[in-house]
Formats: C-alpha cells, structure tokens, sequence
C-alpha cells in the first residue's frame, strides 16, 4: 500500500497503520530500492513484522510495490517522503522496533556531507523512536561512509556500536548483488540505543475536516482590483522567516467568477511542498484566502505562512483584512 504523506497521522500509531496485525513488531526500511530486501528479510519471521519503507525514487516506489504485492506482504506501507520527515513526524515516540539503512548513498563528496543520511542528529532521533532492545541496522560497500557513521553514531552520546555480518536479505538487493560481482563484500553494523532521548515532533498537522480551522482570511479587495496589469505576467516573490521559505511561483484564474488560485512552493527543511491557495468570491462582496486541499497538503508553519503570503500580496494592492485564520 501506497501512503502520500497527507494519508499519515503526525504522530501516527501501528494500531492505526495495521489494525490486524498491531501486536506484531514494527520495522522502518529507510531506501528500499526496488524492494527486494523486504521478501527476503519477512520470511525468517514466523509471521512477518509489520513494515514501513521510505523512498525518494517514485520508479523504485511502483517497483516495490509490485514485489511486495506478489511475496503477500500486506501488512506494507510504502510512501515517498525524505526519511527523516518521516521517521521525526510520523513514527510516534518508542515506536519502532528496527530501523534497517542498506547501502545508503554515501555524498562522498566534501562539500556534500550534510547530506548524508547517518550523521549524529539522526542517531539521536531514531533512538527516540525506537523501543527498548531496538536498534538500527546498517550494510554498505562504502568504506569510509561505514567509519563515518559508526564514527557519528559514537558521538550522538545515544549508541552503542556492533560489528557483524550482515543479515542474508541485505546481500540479496540491487546494490549488494552488484558488488559482489565486482568482489566486494559490505560490512554491516548493529547500533542500540543507551538512551532514548525526546527528540519532539514538529507543528504539523493532516488537511483538517472542519472547514473553520483551514488556514485562511477574509478581505476586501478594491473593485478596481486586477491581480496583474493587462498582459503582464505574475510576478514570482519570496518569503523566509522560522525556518520555512515559501515562493509565490504563479497566478491562475479559477472557474469560479472574480476568483483566482496562488500556487506556492513551500520548502521547510527536507520537506517540500507545493500548495494552491484560493482566492474566491463571498455573498457579500468580501474575498475568501484559503488553502486548498487539492494535493493532500499538510499543514506545517510554512503552509500557514503561504497562505499569508497570498493574503499580503492582496493587501499590496489595495486588499482590506477583516480576519486572519492562519
């Protein structure tokens, strides 16, 4: 089963994820590729733990899915989601029981880091989300990655550190098979949490039910307004405070009369969003300014502050606040 991030309570339960198999453990693939560790790995369970994968390659998402479908495996979500987004908001404290990293991309580049995966803010954030007696699992080819993460998880304060060799399933998947036909062998380390620290989870929330909590505002537009001089087109502006940016990349006019939609690139960390926010027409002549549910949003500081964005545009141009619900 496919999760876009919007599907996720923030934090979310196994009850919730997989009400018919809840007491069974919980594992998080962080990279599973085209998903063959998973099959391999399920079956020397006498009942399959219940498993969560993430990925940023949508193909390796569709090519999972379908090899996960043919083992059976239906107690399986994979969503596409940068990993820390997800393991930091959506698994719930004490949560997890594994957290399996095979042959992560190593940025072996200097310059490039603070991109790799295994450094010590994720060690201490996965020893909060896992439960007592978990750990997380690492396999990789890259040498000096391996020492650089057993390094950072030493200097997270939060690990221990274990050698050993690698579980079966992580020799059967792309990466690991490729290596070896170039006669390369991985190494693979254990990593148990000596503490679980509160590593808390951010302010974001699931696109809410009731229509009065959407972040919005209402206002008055002057009844000269024009959202842009006659062929002209939208001018791109930008907006950065408390750790969000958020660009205003377009203007559209909606079906509705005297009524338009802002699309919003919304960047908040490793998370990106892009958002349509309405601007239509009331009864008595007011404007409303709400985000639009189109695309599953959720609602983080940035998107409250996308929303904002349109509505001070407006104000620019003669617009008239009577509420702000952002």
């Amino acid at each position: 089963m496919i999760f876009p991030l919007g599907d996720f309570h923030f934090p979310d339960a196994a009850s919730r994820l997989y009400p018919h198999t809840a007491q069974r453990p919980w594992v998080l693939e962080i990279g599973f590729g085209d998903g063959r560790f998973w099959p391999h790995h399920a079956a020397d369970f006498a009942e399959p733990p219940n498993y969560l994968g993430v990925e940023l390659s949508g193909v390796s998402l569709l090519k999972a899915q379908r090899r996960l479908k043919a083992a059976g495996l239906d107690n399986a979500i994979l969503t596409k989601l940068p990993a820390d987004v997800l393991l930091r908001e959506v698994v719930p404290h004490g949560g997890l029981d594994r957290i399996v990293v095979n042959f992560p991309d190593p940025w072996p580049k200097a310059g490039h880091l603070d991109h790799r995966l295994l450094r010590a803010p994720f060690f201490s954030l996965a020893a909060s989300r896992l439960k007592a007696g978990g750990a997380v699992l690492l396999t990789t080819d890259h040498d000096e990655y391996f020492e650089f993460a057993c390094q950072a998880a030493r200097d997270s304060g939060v690990m221990t550190v274990d050698l050993a060799d690698p579980p079966p399933a992580a020799l059967e998947t792309k990466y690991a098979l490729k290596w070896r036909d170039l006669g390369l062998a991985p190494q693979h380390a254990r990593f148990t949490p000596t503490a679980h620290p509160d590593v808390p989870h951010g302010d974001i929330h699931p696109y809410p039910e009731d229509p009065a909590h959407v972040p919005h505002a209402i206002l008055s537009l002057p009844a000269t307004f024009t959202p842009a001089a006659p062929g002209q087109p939208f001018e791109k502006r930008t907006a950065r405070a408390g750790g969000w940016t958020v660009i205003l990349l377009d203007l559209y006019a909606s079906l509705r009369v005297g009524g338009w939609v802002a699309l919003a690139h919304v960047v908040e960390g490793e998370l990106t969003q892009e958002v349509l926010v309405g601007i239509t027409a009331r009864e008595d002549g007011s404007h409303l300014v709400r985000l639009a549910k189109f695309g599953g949003p959720i609602i983080t500081p940035g998107v409250k502050a996308a929303v904002g964005a349109v509505t001070d545009w407006l104000e620019e141009r003669g617009g008239q606040v009577t509420h702000r619900g952002y």
